[in-house]
């Protein structure tokens, strides 16, 4: 390792140095529960070194992103979450494949080269449509649990060099996907051309990535993480297509991840129209004021609020003697611990799956157990961390809410259940 990480002064899309903060966010540490590190020398120096997570916005091309980037071998080769881990994700992909097969009308065959493939759960969907699959991703561990398990797979980083070994090795590719993935990478110019020449004349390049307007919108600020640097709006996303001779022809909103997008790109001039939906969409954010820092000033404000409603919770619990627990321990937790001021605050975190054994907060470890803590520990309040499966969390956990216990759901607008 040279540099744990850098810092851009250019927007990753457009390369202007019109970049400025819009929102302000506390750093957070390297270490998260999806990085694993055997070396605990290493490890310890990952839980020390605190990266700055502010948000910028390019007054040039509207795209909104993080220019702080973590050194993505360090990242990606200690890499330790898996698809299979997050609840109803492999139902979603199997769906996902169906509806881009049917769309782009793929026959038996076809390749389709995913960007970011991880264990391999969407191609899986893919190879049982009778598609030729392979997959890209440098975590070197996961990629080779997808090998062994069936699914054709390079542990390496995506790039334009790749591509050419690719089409050489297996020809061109009818798709190429990136499911959250597209936002973890930084040189996307690179990528791009890469995508760009790999694809076959009428190829289509599919992607699903959190919605930027839907970040600022509905205050998703737990998708916010040094794996997603770039927070896609479809108004940058156009001319950046654009300048690399690519036309996105259409885009639609899915749910996933509290609010993402679907687009999809071709090469330019390619057999298929351009949908409305992609002006509509434009015309929409700038309606919607995505173009004016103020827009993203408010976040900051809104922000501020439920830090202060949760620091008014944890006082009054303690004050009472009790005990306050988080629920959920996922890369966005850390993000959510370190802007809300919960390092001191949280007795343990706990959690259905746990990758870590800890999530690293500010002059501590905090410990995440598995959710039978929950009636071990009796705390008197848990903060959801994994906000956006309050439902299934509360409704499972029935037995110690009827006990006494409340859950604090903290966005998109905080609440005591």
């Amino acid at each position: 390792m040279t540099t744990a990480f850098t810092h851009r002064d250019t927007c990753r899309l457009c390369l202007s140095r019109a970049v400025e903060i819009v929102v302000p966010l506390r750093p957070i540490p390297i270490a998260t529960p999806n990085i694993g590190i055997e070396d605990h020398a290493m490890a310890d120096m990952l839980k020390r070194t605190h990266v700055p997570l502010d948000l910028y916005l390019c007054r040039d091309c509207g795209h909104f992103q993080l220019l702080d980037i973590i050194d993505p071998e360090l990242h990606y080769g200690n890499f330790r979450y898996r698809t299979t881990i997050s609840l109803g994700l492999s139902e979603y992909f199997t769906t996902f494949a169906a509806q881009v097969a049917a769309s782009l009308g793929l026959g038996a065959g076809d390749l389709v080269v995913e960007i970011g493939s991880n264990d391999g759960t969407l191609l899986r969907a893919f190879q049982a449509l009778g598609l030729r699959v392979l997959g890209i991703d440098p975590a070197r561990e996961i990629a080779q649990a997808a090998n062994d398990a069936g699914m054709p797979t390079l542990a390496r980083f995506f790039n334009a060099q790749l591509a050419a070994e690719i089409l050489a090795d297996q020809g061109s590719a009818r798709v190429v996907v990136a499911n959250n993935t597209f936002a973890n990478l930084d040189d996307l110019d690179d990528i791009v051309y890469g995508i760009r020449d790999l694809l076959a004349p009428d190829g289509c390049f599919v992607f699903d990535t959190s919605y930027g307007a839907a970040v600022v919108r509905d205050a998703l600020i737990d998708t916010v993480y040094h794996e997603h640097l770039s927070y896609f709006m479809v108004r940058s996303l156009v001319p950046f297509f654009a300048r690399h001779g690519m036309e996105l022809i259409d885009i639609e909103p899915v749910a996933n991840k509290g609010g993402s997008i679907r687009g999809f790109a071709q090469l330019k001039g390619g057999p298929r129209p351009i949908s409305p939906r992609v002006g509509q969409m434009v015309a929409a954010e700038l309606a919607a004021g995505f173009d004016r820092v103020e827009t993203y000033q408010a976040l900051s404000r809104r922000l501020s609020h439920v830090g202060d409603f949760l620091a008014r919770h944890v006082f009054d619990a303690h004050s009472k003697g009790l005990r306050v627990a988080g629920y959920g321990a996922s890369v966005g937790s850390t993000t959510l611990v370190h802007q809300f001021n919960l390092s001191q605050a949280l007795d343990f975190i706990c959690d259905d799956k746990p990758l870590a054994q800890a999530l690293p907060a500010e002059g501590r470890d905090i410990p995440i157990l598995t959710s039978d803590a929950l009636y071990e520990k009796k705390p008197g309040s848990v903060i959801i961390l994994a906000w956006r499966y309050s439902a299934p969390i509360m409704n499972r956990h029935q037995p110690y809410r009827d006990a006494g216990g409340q859950f604090v759901i903290p966005l998109p607008t905080p609440s005591i259940q």
